[in-house]
């Protein structure tokens, strides 16, 4: 495994969820973490949790939908402690609703944090990352970046755009000869309140995964350089049913549940709501 002791990791999202877990979980690993995030009373729990264990975590207010703030934010972090060695991309939201019943605000805003701040982040570090010929970007898409799922449509549409993304940058590092290391996280629906209410079929082979795990072996796939994680191993299958006319296909998503895994979502909007 590689060491990060000292190295700077910069996580959007990380105030809550798999953000907030992933943080303290690479910053026991002697990282010096810095989370973004919108919510100042989030932030301001994970610097406590960080100081009562003696980790470095730093908690940065940053919208990362609006570029110019993402801009704004990476020089003051860049003053205080240099640039970034790792940046994991993981601020994310979902609707859950069907797609004519999703208001246009909703659409948009699921298409701003869940692919456009990429673009925004990854223009303001990965020129340092590619000058210095080191660095990990981590893109954290979704299993639903790899198979569309009803009342998903802007949340799967965002994820595999994300994950078409990391993809094409993933090939133009390596057309560079870049040393800058990647690694893309598809998981399956996660126990964080996000997609709170979804359900599995068949929970033995396709469970709802545990935060906890998902953000461990998110950090052991950056300490080891892996470059894509899909979780659980079931949802490789994914990948040679697409060689299937549509009709097979949606027998098989069907047989699984996959299309009634969103029937009784809440969401965590909607519990707050």
């Amino acid at each position: 495994m590689k060491d990060i002791v000292h190295k700077i990791v910069l996580i959007t999202g990380g105030g809550s969820g798999i953000g907030r877990l992933l943080a303290v979980e690479l910053a026991e690993r002697g990282g010096r973490v810095v989370a973004w995030d919108l919510n100042q009373e989030a932030l301001k729990d994970l610097e406590n949790e960080g100081r009562q264990r003696n980790l470095f975590i730093k908690g940065m207010v940053c919208d990362v939908t609006d570029r110019e703030a993402v801009y704004a934010a990476a020089e003051v972090l860049n003053a205080e402690l240099g640039p970034p060695d790792v940046l994991v991309n993981n601020a994310g939201i979902v609707s859950g609703s069907p797609f004519l019943e999703t208001p246009d605000e909703k659409l948009v805003k699921t298409m701003e944090v869940n692919v456009l701040s990429h673009f925004w982040t990854c223009k303001a570090f990965l020129p340092s990352m590619i000058a210095r010929n080191t660095g990990h970007l981590v893109t954290v898409s979704s299993a639903a970046g790899l198979i569309g799922v009803r009342s998903l449509a802007d949340y799967s549409a965002s994820k595999f755009a994300s994950f078409g993304f990391h993809e094409s940058l993933r090939m133009e590092l390596r057309s560079q000869k870049s040393a800058v290391k990647t690694t893309v996280v598809c998981p399956f629906f996660i126990d964080t309140g996000l997609f709170r209410g979804a359900k599995t079929r068949f929970p033995l082979v396709l469970p709802i995964l545990k935060s906890t795990y998902v953000a461990r072996r998110i950090a052991r796939a950056i300490l080891t350089d892996k470059e894509r994680l899909i979780l659980p191993w079931f949802v490789f299958g994914v990948l040679p049913l697409r060689l299937l006319p549509p009709r097979g296909f949606d027998f098989i998503a069907d047989f699984w549940g996959v299309n009634h895994s969103m029937d009784n979502f809440i969401g965590r909007e909607k519990k707050n709501g």
